[in-house]
């Protein structure tokens, strides 16, 4: 019998497969008692298994597009780090060799011991990374009871295969698309979660948050997978499964025709030229850029160059790896993000003093950080400033707050434009100065901070969340989490209306920037200078170059006044159909 089910589409386009459910990611674990001479082998078995899930993350990471967003790697990386960490491979040891016991009840021994712990913690936001703790764990465990088997310990081979499971890492998931998955199912999580990015960057259609589906889908039954719409289906009658193998057809055809826009410029059926840069993390995404067809780097993050080191990179590693980028874009504007970690990117020796922030996405972090720790800001500042003089470079300032962040900033980069000068450096006069509108303060008083800048850039994503007091990628409240809600289609339009005042640019580099659902709307609003990821140019390129920018002038002063968010995604539709 045919069975429907809703969730959220995360990951565009249509799979027809054959399901697979997959077991919970913990397992339980029985003790068991080791001989004597068998202790040491033991140990040797665990650090093998410890060595094994180590070299797997390393591999996977190594295989994730590089248009994946910093945050993805970040989160794989993060992984490693709790394997190299004796926390918490160390205690097993010890426990082996005390109690004379199995790897595996070690293991969960101290898994326990770790959950006890965070489960003790106030802040909400540490304990969830309890989280994070047990995919580590249930990694290892896979590798000591099959050293050989794929990432969830069942199948070698994932061709045809629709994946049915509560929730998957994102490591997981990149094995898992390398062994030709087909399609995901999931009970958890929402549309801007890690694995779900991580989805929409590897094309693998993808409905998250569908409830029960464990439980209502059948081993090896035939499964649709409606990754736009959200809706998954078992046992098709043949006449659906036709449609959707035609819309599955559609979207591939589409995908090809997207690549014949490439060198076509930017511009609506009206005239009017529209910037679409690119959103990088290192060096190595330059290729998709070129791919992407790209007018310039309009947010390069450079924090991957601080993380995961004992000490961050000298003023002179940091302007050789600006200058590759700047020298490689021919002269095409690059824009770099002074540094931005705190929160889920902590540096390590550096950060707040009394250990773990209350709140780390409040805490210390991004320019908050840097203008406490100028020994570790002033040498990317030269950096920057040095490598103005090899091409076209702009700065960008993330987390503004107040207008005081702001003129300490600018007072820094006087003073590093003087100083280079000085030391005999060829350097600019004057390097663009920019600020991230990520915080509701600064949308709110984006005049102000527009009449000390030279451009602004949307951070949607932090702007979002803030603004609602959202997590976005808490999978309990992550359905809440709405880019056209009235407050958030407010702030944007009052940084548009601020920027058009002072005649200072207004540019957006969050996810929201490389929807296609919202490039009309946006279009609307004014916006016309967009960054996003690589991956997303051609059809967000293809929205701006099939838009009226004057048919939608209407339309946008609807959906401005307009407070149903059931009416606000009707005028929305309509905007896209015209």
């Amino acid at each position: 019998m045919t069975m429907a089910l809703h969730g959220l589409g995360v990951s565009r386009g249509v799979s027809l497969g054959v399901a697979h459910i997959a077991q919970r990611h913990h397992l339980d674990i029985a003790q068991r008692t080791i001989q004597e001479d068998q202790i040491e082998n033991e140990v040797q078995r665990f650090r093998g298994a410890v060595f094994g899930a180590r070299t797997e993350l390393r591999e996977t990471r190594n295989r994730i597009p590089r248009s994946t967003p910093a945050e993805i790697l970040e989160f794989i990386d993060a992984h490693v780090l709790m394997l190299e960490d004796g926390t918490l491979t160390e205690p097993p040891i010890q426990l082996i060799r005390e109690l004379a016991c199995n790897a595996e009840w070690a293991l969960e021994v101290q898994r326990n011991r770790l959950a006890a712990v965070f489960d003790d913690m106030d802040d909400p936001y540490i304990a969830s990374r309890m989280d994070d703790v047990d995919q580590v764990v249930a990694r290892i465990q896979r590798q000591l009871a099959t050293p050989t088997a794929s990432s969830d310990g069942e199948r070698s081979d994932y061709d045809g295969i629709v994946l049915i499971a509560d929730d998957i890492a994102p490591a997981d998931l990149t094995l898992l698309h390398h062994e030709g998955l087909a399609g995901l199912i999931t009970e958890f999580g929402g549309p801007l979660s890690h694995t779900a990015i991580l989805a929409r960057s590897l094309k693998i259609p993808a409905a998250m948050g569908v409830r029960h589906a464990r439980q209502l889908f059948r081993e090896g039954e035939a499964v649709i997978v409606d990754g736009e719409r959200g809706i998954v289906m078992a046992d098709a009658p043949k006449t659906v499964q036709t449609y959707y193998r035609k819309r599955a057809r559609a979207f591939r055809a589409q995908q090809r025709d997207l690549i014949k826009l490439r060198s076509k410029p930017a511009q609506t059926r009206c005239g009017t030229r529209i910037r679409l840069d690119a959103n990088i993390d290192l060096v190595d995404d330059l290729k998709d850029v070129r791919q992407g067809g790209a007018d310039g780097i309009g947010l390069y993050r450079t924090e991957y160059l601080f993380l995961n080191r004992a000490d961050p990179p000298s003023e002179d590693e940091q302007f050789e790896t600006y200058a590759e980028v700047i020298a490689a874009m021919g002269g095409a504007p690059v824009t770099i993000r002074t540094i931005d970690v705190g929160a889920d990117k902590p540096l390590q020796g550096r950060g707040p003093r009394s250990g773990v922030p209350i709140n780390p996405a409040m805490g210390l972090r991004a320019i908050r950080l840097c203008l406490q720790d100028l020994n570790l800001f002033r040498p990317q500042l030269r950096a920057i400033v040095r490598a103005a003089a090899v091409g076209p470079v702009r700065m960008l300032v993330p987390m503004l707050s107040t207008p005081q962040e702001l003129f300490q900033v600018r007072n820094l980069l006087k003073a590093t434009l003087r100083d280079l000068k000085r030391d005999g450096f060829a350097v600019p006069d004057h390097v663009p100065l920019g600020g991230m509108i990520e915080v509701p303060a600064a949308a709110i008083a984006a005049t102000t901070f527009a009449k000390y800048l030279d451009f602004l850039s949307i951070g949607t994503n932090d702007l979002i969340q803030y603004t609602l007091a959202i997590d976005r990628i808490d999978d309990q409240v992550s359905h809440l989490y709405d880019p056209v809600h009235p407050a958030i289609l407010k702030l944007i339009q009052g940084v548009f209306d601020a920027g058009l005042r002072s005649g200072t640019e207004v540019t957006m580099c969050g996810e929201m920037a490389g929807d296609p659902q919202y490039t009309r709307l946006l279009l609307g609003l004014g916006l016309r200078s967009f960054s996003m990821h690589p991956g997303h140019l051609l059809e967000v390129k293809q929205a701006v170059t099939e838009t009226d920018i004057d048919a939608l002038k209407d339309h946008t002063r609807r959906l401005m006044r307009a407070s149903n968010p059931l009416r606000i995604g009707a005028i929305l539709r309509e905007m896209n159909e015209l």
